[in-house]
């Protein structure tokens, strides 16, 4: 891993396409969110997968109404050319109440084309 890390709470680094996810899940905007996946992308959380727009899209509906959650950026290192590692501090009504979560966005171009989430 380098040792490019962002520091907590400051996203100014990140890739273009992660910062407009993050930002858009936070604000429920599902179509902007969505744009920073390229078509044929993949979702790996919580033990399930999603393939696509259609998949993607309904897995962030989902995830944005499920449950309501603040999301505070803790981390962020670059891994390798494609890959970036982002750890979120989230807290909200889901089962636990609070945990930091580690986003491992794969990129090809300026679109994601794998995220996989996991604590």
């Amino acid at each position: 891993m380098h040792n490019t890390t962002t520091p907590s709470g400051d996203d100014t680094r990140l890739p273009e396409a992660v910062r407009r996810y993050q930002d858009a899940h936070d604000r429920h905007d599902t179509d902007v969110a969505l744009s920073a996946f390229a078509p044929d992308a993949a979702v790996f959380d919580d033990g399930k997968e999603f393939h696509g727009t259609d998949e993607i899209r309904t897995w962030l509906t989902t995830a944005a109404s499920e449950y309501t959650f603040t999301r505070t950026l803790v981390s962020a290192a670059v891994v390798d050319d494609e890959t970036w590692l982002v750890v979120n501090h989230l807290e909200g009504n889901f089962p636990g109440g609070v945990v930091e979560l580690r986003y491992n966005f794969t990129l090809r171009g300026d679109l994601i084309s794998e995220l996989v989430i996991a604590p």
